[in-house]
């Protein structure tokens, strides 16, 4: 494929020029954040709150909103708005912290990501700002008074968007360059009279100097006025360099620091000089004039745009970002260039996107490309640094140095991470981002890669081989997907453009056999292929937090572990002998990953044959996988219909016959096993082909007759198929909830209900529920599985 933005994407390959330097990286929230906070007890929510943003220096990153900025977060733009009725500038999207919310965190905001190109060099994003007074408050009381049982209140069930009375403000952002970047802000009045609007452009460098590191504070200054433009920004960068930001005709320029309002925030406290963070919000909104630095100069920067729109009216608003050499005429090919960049926008979408799509699908498939493209975030934290604190900086509480994170002080993050959410959930978590790494492989190989490689890293991975989960709890334990994932990339790239990158595969495996070894010294206690990973990131499905303690001695012995290790083990002996094709080497490696599956696979299927107490994952009865409690020896299966359950079917793969025939070390050793351990054997199905010699192999931790009675719920739509996909939780338990069986002092009964929406239990914070709703990555998971079963049992499997 030839088009301009293929041809960018070939020069970040071959490494001759930057194009992924800016993007849509900014967060769009920083606050409430594990990063910001210095507590002692933990609350994040409460040592950072959204009403501290606007006026508190972060020290981690920054946020806005539908902002840009650097890929190391140094630079930063959004527009910040005001509708002459709010009592703040509208600086980033509000939300609820998680203990407002009836159902956690949510933001309550409306916005759209419209565009973009995997190297930002054309963007699109869209805001819809309300006209009355935003309710700010309502919407935190109305959500408080709601029960768990209620759905959430949003902000279009306020009214505020009633009559129309709002503008749409689309952000655009383009390159003419790698480091010359166009800005447009479109406001358009969709209500039926007259409304005013300021737009505040605004560019603002990332506080790194306040932390005792002797960095220094970069200013913007305004520069002589010219014919050519409204406004000329310059600044000296520490590394960056030259900087020039210029403007279309602002009413006036505001400049001050973004530092902390200390005396505002913290009493008794004072600022060491009077320009801080949240100086426009006072001159703009409040009118105090002496907020803002009359010298013309700082840290932050806006224009201020002020203008009356008449219904359906539109008002533009350019600026333009540029490292380097200043331009004498900025705007004099600012259109030319943006529609340049937005036909080539078009161009590439219409060479990716599979042509059986008609036009609606096709919009849907740019669309949520954008919406990937959009949730990239540069994230920092040095845990060290963190946990000690900084110099010149408050001391934080010694209680943090053997709390949260304190076994990870090797891990330092300063990356561009493909986020789940850049506000609900603005950190990344492990198994997600490799799930994002699929969809992202379709427009950036090259990302998507490094996506899967950055968490194999030696500043990630721990020294004992654990892959971090997420900022709230790093030791908590993801689903082991990389390898699945590494390897449906590498595929995807052999199948697309013909190369198969073996250096990229090979690096990744050798990490995760570190991976591998960890989960089987650290989660499998028992020594019997039976493993326990916690929570394994499907959050309030089980009976009790998995994350945590059981509130009794007594251990989980997970179906959904144990399953995921079995997967994990296909995924690394597919890689091996895709690596063996050039070195035999991997034969060996390929066959201790045959024979751990094969254990595993024995070990959920065949546990009760061998005397232990009866005790399998496998319930006959019910023809389902259950997690087993195990209390002092006394084990039990806990009968919750879920997700669970479905994961060991995920635990499938073929070996292919011409890998058989060229992988003789792997063969001999294969059927050696098969010869001399029947009993593991039974776990393997073989696929004869059509002319009698020796075909596929399908290895399955789940037979034949189990499939058919598993499926049997499955594809029931009063159990767990719904008009949209498998739900994570059997609709049975909506006449007939779970309930724990064992009687807990001082506690009432745990019980699991169907829960097709919002989360009724807090577990997790309450924001995300497994108990009812289609989860499409483990979806997409299954219907994979669910392939490779039927290329083996071909069209006369019934259920």
């Amino acid at each position: 494929m030839t088009t301009p933005e293929h041809s960018r994407l070939q020069e970040i390959t071959t490494q001759q020029r930057k194009w992924r330097r800016w993007g849509p990286y900014l967060a769009e929230r920083q606050w409430g954040t594990v990063r910001e906070d210095y507590s002692a007890q933990g609350d994040a929510w409460g040592h950072f709150p959204h009403d501290d943003a606007h006026r508190r220096a972060f020290r981690w990153g920054e946020d806005g909103l539908l902002g840009l900025c650097d890929n190391r977060g140094l630079i930063c733009f959004a527009p910040a708005l005001w509708n002459g009725q709010d009592d703040r500038l509208k600086e980033r999207l509000f939300g609820l912290a998680g203990p407002e919310g009836n159902h956690g965190e949510d933001v309550k905001e409306s916005y759209f990501y419209l565009d973009s190109t995997p190297t930002h060099s054309f963007c699109r994003a869209l805001y819809k700002y309300p006209q009355r007074a935003f309710p700010y408050a309502h919407l935190r009381r109305v959500n408080r008074e709601a029960g768990r049982d209620e759905p959430e209140i949003d902000l279009i069930d306020t009214g505020i968007f009633d009559d129309d009375r709002y503008f749409d403000v689309e952000v655009v952002y383009a390159k003419a360059d790698v480091n010359d970047l166009l800005i447009e802000l479109r406001a358009t009045n969709r209500g039926p009279d007259p409304a005013e609007l300021w737009m505040l452009p605004t560019f603002f460098c990332r506080n790194t100097w306040d932390w005792g590191d002797r960095t220094p504070c970069p200013r913007m200054a305004l520069q002589a006025p010219t014919p050519a433009c409204g406004a000329h920004l310059a600044m000296d960068h520490f590394h960056l360099g030259k900087v020039h930001i210029y403007m279309d005709v602002p009413d006036e320029v505001l400049f001050t620091e973004n530092e902390s309002n200390a005396a505002a925030i913290w009493p008794g406290a004072t600022n060491p000089q009077p320009y801080v963070k949240d100086a426009f919000h006072r001159c703009v909104v409040g009118g105090d004039r002496s907020a803002v630095n009359p010298a013309l100069m700082g840290s932050k920067a806006a224009g201020v745009f002020r203008r009356t729109l008449e219904p359906g009216q539109t008002w533009v608003v350019r600026a333009r970002l540029r490292l380097d050499d200043p331009l004498a005429d900025p705007f004099g090919d600012f259109s030319a260039l943006l529609e340049t960049r937005r036909a080539e926008a078009d161009a590439f979408y219409d060479a990716i996107t599979p042509r059986p799509l008609g036009e609606d699908e096709r919009r849907v498939f740019r669309q949520a490309l954008a919406g990937m493209l959009w949730s990239k975030q540069y994230y920092h934290l040095d845990v060290a640094r963190w946990l000690r604190g900084d110099p010149g900086q408050p001391t934080p509480p010694r209680a943090r140095l053997a709390g949260r994170n304190s076994d990870w002080k090797h891990l330092y993050n300063s990356e561009v991470i493909s986020m789940p959410d850049k506000w609900e959930y603005p950190w990344y978590a492990a198994w997600d981002t490799a799930f994002h790494a699929i969809p992202l492989a379709l427009v950036d190989l090259d990302f998507a890669k490094q996506q899967i490689g950055l968490f194999l890293r030696e500043w990630y991975m721990h020294p004992n081989g654990q892959i971090p989960a997420y900022e709230w709890s790093f030791s908590d334990v993801n689903p082991p997907v990389q390898a699945w994932a590494a390897l449906r990339i590498y595929r995807m790239e052999a199948s697309s453009n013909g190369r198969r990158d073996r250096s990229f595969l090979e690096g990744v495996f050798h990490k995760l056999m570190l991976n591998f070894t960890w989960w089987v010294n650290r989660k499998d206690a028992a020594g019997l292929n039976v493993f326990e990973g916690g929570f394994l990131g499907l959050d309030n499905i089980g009976v009790f937090d998995r994350s945590r303690p059981l509130p009794f001695e007594g251990r989980i012995l997970q179906a959904d572990a144990t399953s995921w290790m079995g997967m994990f083990c296909l995924d690394m002996l597919e890689i091996a002998l895709e690596l063996a094709e050039h070195d035999s080497v991997y034969e060996d490696v390929a066959s201790k990953f045959f024979e751990h599956f094969l254990y595993i696979a024995h070990a959920m299927n065949s546990m009760g044959e061998r005397g232990d107490d009866g005790f399998n994952l496998w319930h006959e009865g019910d023809g389902f996988y259950y997690d087993v409690l195990d209390v002092g020896g006394r084990r039990m299966p806990m009968e919750v219909r879920s997700m669970v359950g479905l994961i060991p079917l995920l635990g499938t793969g073929v070996i292919e016959a011409s890998t058989l025939q060229r992988s003789a070390g792997f063969r001999r050793r294969m059927d050696w096993v098969y010869a001399n351990r029947p009993e593991l054997a039974r776990s393997v199905a073989h696929l004869p082909s059509a002319d009698g010699q020796a075909g596929p192999q399908l290895l399955a931790l789940v037979n034949e007759e189990r499939l058919r009675r598993i499926l049997t719920h499955v594809l029931d739509e009063e159990q767990f198929l719904s008009p949209h996909g498998i739900r994570a939780l059997s609709r049975r338990h909506l006449e007939h909830p779970y309930v724990f069986p064992l009687p807990l002092r001082n506690q009432t009964p745990p019980r699991v209900d169907y829960e097709p929406a919002e989360s009724r239990s807090f577990i997790f914070g309450g924001n995300s529920n497994w108990r009812g709703p289609v989860w499409f990555p483990v979806n997409y998971l299954l219907i994979d599985a669910l392939e490779r079963y039927h290329r083996y049992l071909g069209e006369g499997f019934k259920v």
